[in-house]
């Protein structure tokens, strides 16, 4: 985690004094979030990581960031306005896979830290459970939902028609109807380590708001490290970086298991990972079922 000292007072990279835990975000609940701006109004979002530098999907291309903004229609008294001096996007981004969907946006004068706080970042090697539960801000007013990550495995199951690599983290949560909206790109997939606020995504994209069955895709913030630090390393102040270790026995993405190579096409050996997963998903149904009735039994007698 990594400390930044202005006048004599000291920031904590992940902090959110003004987050009081409550389902509607409150001004300054996330300290972080900058609103990009192209044509005259919010079309994307994005982090503070340093007190010049913003992350975000490397799609969204803004000259007017907003930081300490709120709301996109009320007061905002906190806000700071820059302009963007350098907008670097990963070298690898592939625009019709949205594969390695990261940019650097350097501010053209650092922001004041007070109101305005950096988020941390999940370092490289980081990992999340299936079904770690996580906020997940919308766009419009910060207002927040839950959402639990969904594996890899999982979500190019439900995703047929781009392939879900490493480089990518799922999140919505299917039973409710919850994922992020369209217009919130580059939003933050959030994590908690203790009180650090830890960003383990930024959205890269949704075909539906929070379409009951399609979860979000977010690029993996922690396996950009290098790359971010190689960017930002001559910089005044450096972004924190912070291995998060999520609680759970399932992995958010395994390797593919050897065998899958045997088949030719693609769409044979995803089906045949479809076939395998929703099979595993009914075996734990009807073990869970069996010891219902078990239980059931016991009680009777």
């Amino acid at each position: 985690m990594v400390d930044y000292v202005f006048h004599c007072v000291r920031f904590t990279c992940g902090q959110a004094p003004l987050n009081n835990g409550n389902p509607g975000a409150t001004p300054g609940a996330w300290p972080w979030q900058v609103s990009l701006h192209r044509s005259g109004g919010h079309f994307c979002s994005g982090l503070l990581i340093t007190d010049e530098w913003v992350l975000s999907a490397a799609h969204c291309f803004s000259t007017s960031p907003f930081v300490g903004r709120h709301s996109q229609t009320g007061s905002n008294p906190n806000e700071q306005t820059r302009s963007v001096s350098l907008n670097i996007s990963h070298p690898a981004y592939n625009s019709d896979t949205f594969d390695n969907d990261v940019a650097l946006l350097k501010l053209s004068s650092p922001v004041t830290f007070d109101y305005i706080r950096p988020i941390c970042l999940a370092a490289d090697g980081s990992t999340f459970f299936h079904g770690t539960e996580i906020p997940l801000p919308p766009s419009g007013s910060l207002t927040e939902v839950e959402a639990p990550v969904v594996g890899n495995r999982q979500c190019d199951c439900d995703r047929t028609q781009i392939t879900i690599t490493d480089n990518m983290i799922c999140a919505g949560l299917m039973a409710r109807g919850e994922d992020a909206c369209q217009g919130n790109s580059g939003g933050p997939l959030l994590s908690k380590q203790g009180s650090t606020w830890v960003l383990s995504g930024l959205l890269s994209f949704g075909f539906d708001c929070a379409n009951p069955e399609i979860p979000g895709v977010f690029t993996r913030v922690s396996r950009y490290q290098a790359w971010i630090s190689s960017h930002t390393g001559n910089s005044n102040s450096l972004p924190g970086f912070v291995s998060f270790m999520s609680v759970g026995t399932d992995p958010d993405f395994v390797e593919a298991p050897f065998f899958i190579g045997v088949t030719e096409s693609r769409l044979a050996t995803h089906l045949f990972q479809c076939v395998v997963l929703v099979l595993k998903q009914r075996l734990r149904f009807v073990k869970t079922l069996r010891l219902l009735v078990r239980s059931q039994h016991h009680t009777i007698d």
